[in-house]
């Protein structure tokens, strides 16, 4: 990241913390040149960036400006799921949001797809087509149950920059995260237990405990701060729970990054109770501020921590290349990897070990980053826009998901049946609740490039959802 991304990240984030406030007047380029020990060239920089993102604007002779344009839209409320452990349900919507087709001529803003279009990843394709090209039989074989070495090497070399210091042989590669979640869960618990959830939480855990005939128990979640502590504490106390699962970087669908003192408290939690934590970062390498967070892995010393995560957020879903570390738990790992798909497809493991390699990885991250953090800005402009002033939206932190909660008696389900008709997807709060709840709330992704059809679309969802809430409460 250039110095002056860096100090854009810095103010920007300011800005979203309210410590600038809309219309205020910005620091100098020359005093935050001092602040900073940078160049003045590279504050003027770092504003163009601010400029670009709508945060700020320029005055003549002046200097820079929050822009009267951003002004904070209140934050989801702390959901208050029941305390008890539930069966899981939804799988018919959820399925019906996995099958959306991307060439179906609908604008899709439900799925968590990145943007597989950027010009960063045709290294990456050469190297895949080189494989098949000159024949490369290595790609054909089973290669090693816990992934190909070489990749196993790249990624220990990743995992540097959140925190966590790990050996090759300490990781195993998975066909997507979505496998390492779902290995974690079988090797940890069987049908019966109780596993602790944040709420709202990624709709692929609920489901694979639905599978297992595991039942979750819901926490409440602050979208800043991520799970409460003191309700798992309550429930720890109340419940046999078998695991704890929560994604605490760029979190899917609120977008919050957990701080690192509430990371380490909940870790101390899970050691008094003698809990394993199961952490999903597959958004983690996303996050808009340099350096990456840190993962609960990171400050794990016994081993109860089981990582998981993949390329699929970062590269491409296709690839279905993803991994986990295990810790003390890596022989049920391997045996529950076995039992279920055997060893990862090879091919596509050592073209993206080669990707990681020759510095590709990092640079197509540069771009995204910057790139999903821009479409945040104008996506959150666009709801305030055009969405009913009662609107409550996430700050997302990293990745490219954001999370909108509407009035209590508003309906998801039937403004995604009506937005159908029109051409539009959204993904319906309910798919991310293990018990159905956030019926009044949905999730939109901001991947895609923000075309003026895609601003039209949005403004469609605001007009549907305002025609809705007149029709319940003229």
């Amino acid at each position: 990241m250039t110095r002056y991304d860096n100090l854009a990240g810095i103010i920007g984030e300011r800005i979203e913390q309210g410590l600038y406030t809309c219309g205020q007047r910005l620091p100098s380029v020359r005093a935050l040149s001092l602040e900073h020990a940078v160049s003045i060239s590279t504050v003027q920089q770092a504003y163009r960036v601010l400029e670009d993102r709508r945060l700020i604007e320029a005055r003549p002779k002046s200097g820079y400006f929050v822009s009267q344009k951003h002004e904070l839209a209140a934050l989801p409320a702390m959901c208050r799921p029941a305390q008890r452990p539930v069966e899981i349900s939804q799988w018919d919507l959820v399925l019906k949001l996995l099958r959306s087709d991307p060439n179906d001529g609908m604008v899709h803003l439900g799925p968590g797809m990145p943007d597989i279009t950027s010009p960063t990843l045709r290294p990456l394709m050469k190297l895949l087509s080189r494989s098949a090209l000159h024949s490369d039989l290595r790609g054909m074989n089973y290669g090693d149950i816990a992934g190909a070495p070489t990749l196993r090497e790249q990624i220990a070399r990743l995992l540097v920059d959140s925190g966590s210091l790990l050996l090759p042989e300490d990781i195993m590669i998975t066909t997507g995260c979505h496998e390492a979640l779902s290995i974690a869960i079988h090797a940890l618990c069987q049908a019966g237990d109780i596993v602790a959830v944040d709420s709202p939480s990624f709709h692929g855990v609920t489901q694979t405990l639905k599978a297992f005939g595991i039942k979750a128990l819901e926490i409440p979640t602050d979208p800043v701060t991520g799970i409460s502590l003191e309700a798992l504490e309550l429930a720890l106390e109340q419940w046999p729970i078998k695991a704890i699962q929560v994604t605490p970087n760029c979190n899917n669908p609120l977008g919050y990054i957990m701080p690192d003192t509430h990371k380490q408290a909940l870790l101390c939690l899970a050691q008094r109770y003698d809990t394993p934590i199961i952490e999903d970062d597959v958004y983690g390498d996303l996050a808009y501020r340099y350096p990456r967070p840190h993962t609960i892995k990171s400050f794990d010393e016994d081993g109860r921590v089981l990582l998981c995560s993949s390329f699929s957020k970062t590269l491409a879903p296709g690839l279905r290349v993803g991994w986990i570390v295990p810790g003390r738990y890596m022989e049920k790992v391997i045996h529950m990897k076995y039992i279920g798909t055997g060893a990862t497809a090879l091919q596509p493991q050592l073209a993206v070990a080669e990707f990681v390699r020759g510095g590709y990885y990092l640079k197509h991250l540069r771009r995204m980053r910057a790139r999903y953090q821009l479409n945040c800005d104008i996506m959150t402009n666009w709801v305030k826009a055009y969405f009913p002033p009662q609107t409550r939206v996430s700050r997302p932190q990293g990745g490219f998901l954001m999370w909108i909660e509407l009035p209590a008696h508003f309906d998801s389900l039937r403004l995604n049946r009506q937005l159908e008709k029109l051409s539009i997807q959204i993904a319906v709060g309910p798919v991310f609740s293990a018990s159905g709840k956030y019926r009044h709330c949905l999730r939109l992704s901001f991947a895609i490039q923000l075309t003026d059809d895609i601003e039209a679309a949005v403004k469609t969802i605001g007009d549907t959802i305002k025609q809705q809430l007149s029709e319940v409460n003229p």
